[in-house]
């Protein structure tokens, strides 16, 4: 009769290149899907050779394995926030009071961003950015510019912002 001890040092190398082999397609580490098979080995007691079930028992631990990753669901707060009705999360009131912090901030940074701007920039981006949303015809006469130059400015702030708030997040 063999022990456990036995049983580990002759399986293992066997194991290990079932594991390998089956891992990679089910997306798995080959270390874990071991350490999975062995479980199920040593907690079946089951009659017969063991090498004869260690292919088996690797298969069925990889579709064990798909199967769950089927079911289960990543948690991603930003996607639920999304999903919720007026973009607030549904799971309380502490999820829904931090999302609203996040966006002042976020807000708060912006336009502090917009105001370092330079030239005429700063007073375009927050017509742009205002909350009644100007058409481009307002805008133009708010400013004093042509309607037609607003495109190209625009587009011109934008990238300077751009430019600015990625040497800013490349900044330590």
């Amino acid at each position: 009769m063999t022990t456990q001890s036995d049983l580990l040092t002759r399986l293992s190398p066997l194991l290990k290149a079932e594991c390998a082999a089956e891992a990679h397609s089910a997306g798995l580490d080959a270390a874990d899907l071991e350490q999975s098979v062995w479980v199920r080995l040593l907690s079946e007691r089951r009659a017969g050779e063991p090498a004869a079930r260690l292919t088996a028992a690797v298969r069925a631990e990889v579709r064990a394995a798909l199967r769950r990753a089927r079911r289960e669901v990543l948690y991603d707060p930003t996607a639920e926030a999304a999903r919720a009705p007026g973009g607030r999360a549904d799971s309380g009131a502490g999820s829904g009071v931090e999302q609203a912090v996040l966006a002042a901030e976020s807000r708060r940074e912006l336009r502090a961003a917009v105001r370092r701007l330079p030239g005429r920039c700063p007073r375009l981006i927050s017509a742009l950015l205002s909350g009644h949303d100007p058409t481009y015809r307002e805008i133009a006469g708010k400013l004093g510019m042509s309607q037609g130059s607003l495109g190209p400015v625009r587009s011109r702030c934008l990238g300077c912002l751009r430019r600015m708030l990625m040497a800013e997040i490349a900044a330590p």
